[in-house]
């Protein structure tokens, strides 16, 4: 589904360049769930960015279900992050003066996309919420928050979830549940890249991929639940 083929990226100020990513080769296939390890500077918000569309190479490819995105212009790029990739982020990223139910919405009214209302809550029911559709975010949890942002994710039906640092904002107990959700969605068939600095986090995962200064140092199977 995934194939990064020697991807490097390099920021430049001044004289002054940044190898962000240093020739890095990854392949993720459909149904996998993978967390993608790394200290703070190690590559991981880099290697995010150009998963999600968000970001280009400076060489190298990217393939996304066999499609190099790098001859893709920006508004295919867009449709294929509004299509195909579900974006979950540490911080919720939801309108605070917008109920849930409408923060699910938004993206299906970026695509034009009809029966809103309706695919909104249906998503809000898959996470548990759809008791809460009319609340506002600051009416809710933070790991209620999540849960939204994940359906907000799940409402186009895509592929993939992209998740960065789901449960930093979270304390044990939301972050048992949020992990737990994304294992569901994840044994029902859908992809899943997890980025992420915390071993608890990563152990829910089935393969564990580790960055080190721009570089993959580890990618081997795990056992889901056992600790790293």
């Amino acid at each position: 589904m995934l194939e990064l083929e020697d991807v490097t990226k390099v920021y430049s100020t001044g004289a002054i360049e940044v190898r962000a990513l240093d020739g890095v080769s990854l392949n993720v296939d459909e149904g996998e769930m993978v967390a993608i390890m790394g200290h703070s500077g190690s590559g991981k918000s880099t290697m995010m960015n150009i998963l999600g569309c968000l970001d280009a190479p400076t060489s190298g490819r990217y393939r996304l279900d066999g499609v190099d995105v790098a001859g893709l212009n920006d508004n295919q790029l867009a449709a294929i992050r509004n299509r195909k990739i579900g974006f979950v982020f540490q911080s919720f990223n939801l309108l605070p003066r917008t109920s849930a139910q409408r923060n699910v919405e938004l993206p299906l009214v970026y695509a034009s996309q009809g029966n809103r209302a309706a695919r909104a809550k249906a998503a809000l029911e898959r996470v548990g919420l759809g008791a809460r559709a009319g609340h506002m975010p600051n009416e809710l949890s933070g790991g209620q928050q999540q849960r939204v942002a994940i359906a907000r994710a799940l409402v186009t039906n895509p592929a993939m979830i992209l998740a960065d640092e789901p449960t930093g904002a979270l304390d044990s107990v939301s972050t048992d549940d949020v992990m737990k959700l994304l294992v569901e969605l994840n044994e029902a068939g859908r992809t899943v890249v997890l980025i992420t600095h915390e071993d608890d986090v990563a152990s829910y995962a089935t393969r564990v991929v580790r960055l080190d200064d721009g570089r993959i140092t580890s990618d081997t199977p795990h056992r889901r639940g056992v600790r790293l």
